[in-house]
């Protein structure tokens, strides 16, 4: 099975890139630690793929969210704790998966990139 993890970044915060890093990493370690341990080793062995994407804005962060979770999908939905660049509570990334690249492009297939 081909399997990956995807993070979804709130692009309308447009973060310094230290910062966004932080968060992505935040997102990716979060995701994992919420999937079976079978799928996590499943992954681990296969090389880890993941893809960082982008939407526009909060709202569309917790729609994908609530649809991960209708799904049984793994997933963290990151809120900063406010020290620094953002207001504590800001939801900055969502973690998706591991979970088979079908299961996970079903939800964001058609999101862009971060570049």
């Amino acid at each position: 099975m081909l399997m990956k993890q995807v993070i979804v970044v709130n692009e309308s915060l447009k973060l310094p890139r230290g910062k966004l890093a932080a968060q992505v990493a935040h997102a990716s370690v979060g995701a994992f630690l919420e999937t079976d341990q079978a799928i996590r080793q499943t992954w681990i062995e296969s090389g880890m793929a993941k893809v960082v994407l982008k939407v526009e804005t909060e709202a569309d962060l917790l729609r994908l969210y609530e649809l991960a979770q209708r799904q049984h999908l793994p997933a963290l939905l990151v809120e900063d704790a406010g020290q620094t660049v953002v207001p504590a509570g800001t939801v900055t990334c969502l973690g998706l998966g591991p979970a088979s690249e079908t299961e996970i492009d079903q939800l964001t297939g058609d999101l862009k990139l971060l570049r």
